[in-house]
């Protein structure tokens, strides 16, 4: 493995390379999908149940925009190679969003990915380096706050702008009166402004945004369905 500078180099690179402004266009958006992991463990053989080795299963689904209705999903299971470390979680499971991704029938205009975007402490969280490696328009929404501050909102509907070094990297966004306030931040190819507005049309009923939602569920689906 990598040592952590030769880590932190890369997303240095791949922050250099990540576009935070509108290059798709929102009269022609037709397709939204929203890519979550589920974990497991799987025995290596039949014998030593103690020597089990960690899958991702990662699923993609697309979502018709902004109607939210849906259209094709895929997945891929894959071994997982790398350690949780906070801040380096793409290396752990960007490869099997990029697996998935490729398998897609209907490729979307714009990707929403459970993680962070450029709110990362180098600017290159899950949904910028895979937005970056696809070349695709990604946003990342995630339940944390990885780095920077913000006044976090009260009121649903409510937003508040998130800073980090003095750059401004995304907003808090209380989507209902009950939950806490989710974390909303470009990936690639996306402005700050434009990835509230997208998030803010993706939320129905509930807390996330329908594309990362729906496949949280297809995710988890396939883990028992599958591996259980």
């Amino acid at each position: 493995m990598k040592t952590t500078e030769e880590l932190y180099r890369i997303q240095e690179e791949i922050a250099s390379k990540a576009v935070i402004e509108d290059k798709l266009s929102l009269e022609e958006l037709r397709l939204v999908a929203g890519a979550d992991q589920a974990f497991f463990y799987e025995p290596k053989n039949d014998t030593e149940e103690k020597d089990r080795e960690e899958k991702i299963i990662s699923a993609v689904v697309v979502l018709e925009y902004p109607s939210m209705r849906f259209i094709d999903y895929s997945y891929s299971v894959m071994p997982v190679d790398f350690p949780y470390i906070p801040g380096l979680l793409s290396f752990r499971e960007a490869p099997a969003i990029i697996n998935a991704f490729h398998t897609l029938k209907n490729k979307p205009d714009l990707l929403i990915i459970d993680g962070c975007g450029i709110n990362h402490p180098r600017f290159a969280g899950l949904a910028t380096h895979v937005g970056v490696i696809l070349d695709v328009a990604t946003i990342g929404v995630a339940k944390n706050l990885l780095c920077g501050s913000g006044e976090v909102p009260g009121e649903a509907g409510e937003s508040c702008i998130i800073k980090y070094n003095n750059r401004e990297i995304g907003y808090y966004f209380k989507s209902k009166k009950s939950s806490n306030p989710i974390i909303v931040a470009p990936g690639h190819k996306v402005s700050l402004e434009t990835s509230l507005k997208l998030i803010k049309n993706c939320i129905h009923k509930h807390k996330l945004p329908e594309p990362t939602r729906i496949a949280h569920l297809c995710a988890n689906r396939i883990k028992k369905l599958r591996y259980y």
